[in-house]
């Protein structure tokens, strides 16, 4: 058989019998378990029921999901970076670090709580949750109003390929043309719509009954045919870009897919009330539609290649078709089996135990309500029975003979029972690992018990919810992000916006990125005690810091990257996400400039000719302020001396002159007692004048 280019025809009926093959295989094996493990969770059960008995359900697979679920969003959502994109080589370090920050920013944005909620809750009940990462393309439309537009103006507005005119009045008024004659112009008011066409990643996690795949397949990367059918109305099918004509009598699903009906509706716990009847605008009729990934050999080479079919209707119609580099859907196990698509899911598990643990629960009520209101033996015709049915406590019975009313006596045997129903609760707590221990709540064994033990015991509890964490982030978790990434480089055509915590917006352009990294996960599996992670990152603080000083920046084992990310990490452990308002950001890039900068700084006060000049400077400068204060204390010494030396001085000159007055004291009185005779006390003269006397300033 000689290989030729397939036509539409031949492309419509390989995907439609693909698509058929795939429906056919999910609603025989697989939706039936789906919609038993969706009516069990709900609180229902198939065992039977018994009028006047209790229908008490214990509802074994709600409480054990609803359980799991707190454990696996604080898993995955205790880190800013749950997933982590890996460089090939050192030139995509910072381009990985990057697409990183933005594939996380990107994650919120898209309400990324809501979208893990949901997988995992699906995941947990119907056997797989599957996430669909895409890149919708839309147009914006925009409204204007302008008045008083010259021609210039409303030529260039008018003329434009993305404007559509609304609404447009002319008027005509007398204006001074350049010559400064009047003449007559015209005006314009117009009311335009501006058309943008745009797009956005889209992250959704897709309805169980919605996502069909071939009986053959192992995984979501082994398979013949992925397809998505849902629903959608004929004017989004227009706006998509197919012709009215092609889409408007397609048929809806209601009709032909009743496993996909009724699974619909228990999801829903509502049926949904709908007819084509009922709506009056065509444009807004449900209509089925099915996108199919399958290869096929489009051209005849002998090689095929990845095509995305789009199928309209029950039918299963060819709307459109188009080559594609991947499939958009994750998919989200926590129990996967080896070697087939489809694993197990936690409602799968402990199904029967819900069964068995409603009958015996139902019994123990039953027996309470026969202990405490036995029936009676009466004698017909000698008891009033109105009576005897009103139970109000003290109420008279009224009776035509004694002994006419005789109990029934009903042993009470439920305290029996409850060791049964206590062996249920550990079976179904050995299969899924959700205990007191592992939720934080203690049983009374580990009362009196070391630390050590009661962590030992938690640990080993949390084993089988662990397991099935890492089975969703390796599987669905690490699946979506290289999804993102793909989807961001292939559909982005400028640089996009991202904003930091504590930062401004910032820049980035994904169109450079390489989407063949790897992904890494850095999920927070453990016992999730934050005052252990706290503990041992505060450890690993102090070895950096001492590496840090003891060896110097470039130690080769520590940077200040890494001791900021371990102090970023202890304010997220303990609950605060705002580290850039603690500690500025820094990376490896950063750190390298300012070791740079600080390296060029010692070699340019190395290599400075005047740095030798400008340090003798100084040198002098500091033996001149030496030796002015040795000149200044010389002085003062020499100052002090001629104080003592004209001390001395005054006071030789004093005796002098002491001296000089005896001798003239002497003659005087000699001269006194020769003319006069008369005696002078010359011995008081000289006392007074022999007084100390103080030197002028002494």
């Amino acid at each position: 058989m000689s290989l030729k280019p397939m036509t539409e025809q031949d492309i419509e009926g390989i995907a439609r019998e693909a698509v058929q093959d795939a429906v056919d295989f999910c609603e025989s094996e697989i939706a039936e378990d789906r919609i038993k493990a969706q009516r069990y969770f709900d609180g229902e059960t198939d065992i039977g029921e018994e009028d006047g008995r209790s229908k008490v359900v214990a509802t074994k697979v709600r409480d054990t999901i609803r359980a799991i679920k707190p454990s696996l969003m604080r898993v995955f959502l205790s880190t800013d970076k749950p997933v982590e994109f890996v460089p090939r080589n050192q030139e995509d370090v910072a381009m990985a670090e990057q697409a990183t920050k933005y594939m996380h920013y990107q994650f919120n944005e898209l309400n990324g709580y809501r979208v893990l909620n949901d997988v995992f809750h699906d995941a947990l009940i119907k056997k797989v949750g599957v996430a669909k990462v895409y890149w919708d393309t839309y147009q914006e439309q925009e409204t204007f109003d302008f008045q008083d537009l010259n021609e210039m103006e409303f030529s260039v507005l008018v003329n434009e390929d993305n404007v559509e005119v609304l609404q447009h009045t002319t008027k005509m008024v007398m204006e001074m043309d350049e010559f400064g004659m009047q003449i007559e112009s015209p005006r314009h008011d117009l009311k335009i719509a501006r058309t943008v066409d745009r797009g956005k990643m889209c992250v959704e996690s897709v309805p169980p009954e919605e996502f069909f795949i071939d009986r053959n397949s192992r995984s979501i990367d082994d398979y013949y045919v992925v397809a998505h059918r849902t629903e959608m109305r004929v004017g989004d099918l227009v706006a998509m870009g197919y012709d009215y004509e092609d889409v408007y009598d397609l048929s809806g699903l209601q009709h032909s897919d009743t496993f996909s009906e009724v699974e619909e509706y228990q999801r829903r716990g509502y049926e949904e009330d709908y007819s084509d009847e009922d709506v009056q605008d065509p444009s807004m009729r449900l209509v089925a539609v099915t996108e199919a990934y399958i290869k096929i050999d489009v051209n005849g080479t002998g090689i095929p290649t990845l095509h995305k079919v789009t199928l309209g209707g029950n039918q299963y119609k060819l709307l459109d078709y188009e080559p594609c580099g991947h499939i958009p859907f994750a998919v989200f196990e926590v129990d996967p089996e080896p070697h087939t698509f489809y694993g197990r899911s936690v409602a799968d598990l402990i199904l029967n135990d819900q069964d068995a643990a409603t009958a015996m629960l139902r019994g123990v009520l039953d027996n309470v309500a026969l202990t405490n209101n036995p029936r009676v033996e009466i004698v017909d015709g000698a008891v009033n029975v109105d009576d005897l049915l009103n139970n109000e406590i003290g109420g008279i019975i009224r009776v035509k003979q004694s002994g006419a009313i005789q109990p029934q006596a009903v042993p009470f045997v439920a305290g029996q029972t409850l060791s049964a129903l206590q062996y249920f609760d550990q079976q179904v707590e050995d299969k899924t690992g959700v205990t007191k221990a592992s939720t934080g709540l203690s049983p009374d064994a580990l009362q009196s018990t070391t630390a050590t033990a009661v962590a030992a015991t938690v640990q080993a509890q949390a084993a089988q919810v662990e397991v099935m964490a890492r089975n969703l982030a390796e599987g669905g978790m690490r699946q979506m992000f290289r999804l993102m990434l793909k989807c961001m480089v292939e559909n982005v055509d400028e640089e996009q916006m991202m904003r930091l915590q504590g930062q401004n917006y910032v820049p980035v352009d994904p169109r450079s990125w390489n989407v063949g990294m790897d992904v890494s996960i850095n999920v927070g599996l453990g016992t999730g005690r934050e005052d252990q992670k706290v503990a041992v990152l505060n450890q690993a603080l102090q070895m950096q810091i001492q590496i840090f000083q003891s060896y110097g920046p470039g130690n080769g084992m520590v940077s200040l990257t890494n001791i900021r990310n371990t102090l970023s990490d202890i304010l997220a452990v303990n609950g605060v996400r705002n580290s850039e308002r603690y500690f500025m950001p820094i990376n490896p890039m950063m750190e390298q400039q300012m070791m740079m900068q600080q390296q060029m700084q010692g070699q340019q006060q190395q290599g400075d000719p005047n740095a030798a000049f400008l340090q003798a400077e100084q040198m002098k400068t500091q033996a001149k302020m030496q030796s002015d204060q040795m000149k200044i204390m010389a002085k003062s010494q020499l100052d002090q001396q001629k104080l003592i030396l004209d001390a001395q001085k005054a006071m030789a000159t004093d005796d002098l002159k002491r001296d000089e007055l005896d001798q003239d004291l002497l003659i005087a009185a000699a001269e006194i007692i020769g003319k006069y005779g008369t005696a002078v006390d010359v011995e008081r003269i000289k006392q007074l004048q022999s007084a100390p006397r103080a030197p002028m300033g002494m």
